[in-house]
């Protein structure tokens, strides 16, 4: 059973942990221009909603890469981009329905998130609990849509 990470923007204050986390484990640096999540402010600052890869099935991403440098890993079921593979196109970044795969120039790649090989910084290292890694079955569209009703 494949596991995903479960967002609860009620629970998120902004603190950007799980950005610096990610850029940490990927890049070395405590960085949130480097992150694979981005935290989202709407209303000035008052909801806080924290965003990235949601590791979709049919993963347009992934078939739209001329080069097939978009794999899924038959561990996580994370969809993952082989740097040596990718070209830089961006054509994955244009097929992205969600806008959650972005450019590096230092490296002339693309880069979203892979779910750390099964153990996403992120999740640990929310402090308030709004990212955590759960079966993949607790998430998805019928979530996000029963959240958005009820809001």
């Amino acid at each position: 059973m494949y596991k995903s990470l479960l967002i609860d923007p009620e629970k998120c204050t902004s603190c950007l942990q799980c950005e610096m986390a990610c850029s940490f484990e990927h890049e070395g640096v405590f960085n949130p221009a480097k992150s694979r999540i981005k935290v989202f402010e709407f209303e000035h600052g008052r909801t806080a909603i924290p965003y990235t890869c949601t590791q979709c099935d049919e993963a347009w991403c992934m078939q739209a890469c001329p080069v097939d440098a978009i794999t899924m890993n038959r561990v996580t079921g994370a969809k993952e981009v082989n740097d040596s593979l990718c070209v830089g196109c961006k054509v994955c970044t244009l097929a992205c329905p969600f806008g959650t795969i972005n450019y590096n120039q230092n490296t002339g790649k693309v880069i979203k998130c892979d779910l750390c090989g099964g153990d996403p910084e992120c999740a640990k290292a929310c402090p308030t609990g709004a990212i955590t890694y759960v079966n993949a079955d607790w998430t998805g569209y019928e979530r996000m849509r029963t959240w958005a009703l009820s809001s």
